[in-house]
């Protein structure tokens, strides 16, 4: 029988124990865990490097049979970005992203801002015949050389088996999936990077507190009180990926907020680096938090808001760097 989360002044608080030990893990997940596991041995047999990129928002259902949820705004773009960079240097990727969010290679074809259809063109049968049987598509010569290199970038991946993805909804489905697979990836040592790009919800209705039909409208106005989401860093930095390279975002709406947030994120999860960045400025401004003992470091990354590049490409380089470090001073020499 479950043990019941414990209570501190009357609220309830999750650990990341009392999570598990309450909440059912999603249908799927011997089967997602059984197809990535063989990707992680595969690439740890040959020694390249994987990092897990998680990517997209997650929702909060409200009820069993769910018709409403809480979400948020994340589309998933630099999980999809970064994903692409890492591959592009050799990494293999296990994508762990929100159903329907961007994809790697495909974001650039996104129903939103370059519709793929609008890079086609007909061109009609030159004979005479009435049908249009006749009639060939065609890409927009403009677009070809674009088009081509992306679609070269997704054939070389997907020949050599670099890209492996998984997909959740909910903020259970992430949490299960991202405990699993942290685990199954500790075959891989210090070769395993963690990149945890996913904007997770902070609170959550148990599901023992979840109405199972329907909540019906008639009654005025809803009141619902949720629950901390259990902060998972902590377990996954000392159980779940000891040897791992973890590295995760933390986004403020106030600037003065991002540097203390990120500096106490660092000092009680202990982990490799915090990406911070604020809301307005996110595409074009990231700052990175390191600290190393009693020593904090900050490394800020820019571009221009107004240059041909994508700051996802500057800040994967400099990870890269420093997981490389990070792999050779694991290294024992005999």
């Amino acid at each position: 029988m479950a043990t019941a989360p414990p209570l501190v002044d009357g609220t309830t608080v999750f650990s990341a124990e009392s999570y598990f030990a309450t909440q059912p893990p999603p249908t799927s997940l011997q089967l997602d865990v059984e197809n990535v596991s063989g990707f992680i041995k595969r690439h740890a047999a040959s020694g390249r490097n994987v990092v897990l990129v998680t990517s997209g928002g997650t929702t909060v259902p409200l009820e069993l049979n769910v018709v409403r949820f809480l979400d948020n705004f994340s589309a998933g773009t630099r999980g999809a970005t970064s994903a692409e960079y890492f591959l592009k240097s050799g990494y293999a990727v296990i994508f762990m992203h929100r159903q329907f969010s961007l994809q790697p290679f495909s974001r650039h074809y996104s129903h939103s801002t370059n519709p793929f259809l609008d890079f086609l063109e007909i061109e009609p049968p030159t004979s005479s015949a009435t049908a249009s049987a006749g009639a060939q598509i065609r890409i927009q010569p403009e677009s070809h050389a674009e088009l081509l290199s992306v679609l070269s970038a997704y054939k070389d991946v997907h020949a050599q088996g670099l890209l492996h993805t998984l997909t959740f909804v909910t903020v259970n489905d992430y949490l299960w999936l991202l405990r699993a697979i942290s685990q199954e990836m500790g075959v891989l040592g210090r070769r395993g990077m963690y990149y945890l790009a996913a904007a997770v919800s902070d609170f959550f209705l148990p599901r023992q507190k979840m109405s199972e039909h329907k909540i019906q409208s008639g009654k005025g106005s809803l009141h619902i009180e949720m629950d901390q989401v259990p902060k998972v860093l902590k377990p996954m930095v000392e159980e779940w990926a000891r040897e791992g390279y973890i590295v995760s975002f933390k986004l403020e709406t106030d600037l003065n907020l991002l540097i203390p947030k990120a500096r106490q994120a660092l000092e009680r999860y202990g982990h490799q680096v915090v990406i911070g960045n604020d809301l307005h400025h996110r595409k074009y401004r990231v700052v990175l938090g390191k600290k190393g003992g009693a020593e904090y470091t900050e490394t800020w990354i820019e571009t221009s808001p107004t240059a041909h590049t994508e700051i996802e490409e500057e800040i994967i380089r400099e990870l890269m760097w420093r997981h490389q470090k990070w792999i050779e001073k694991g290294v024992v020499k005999s």
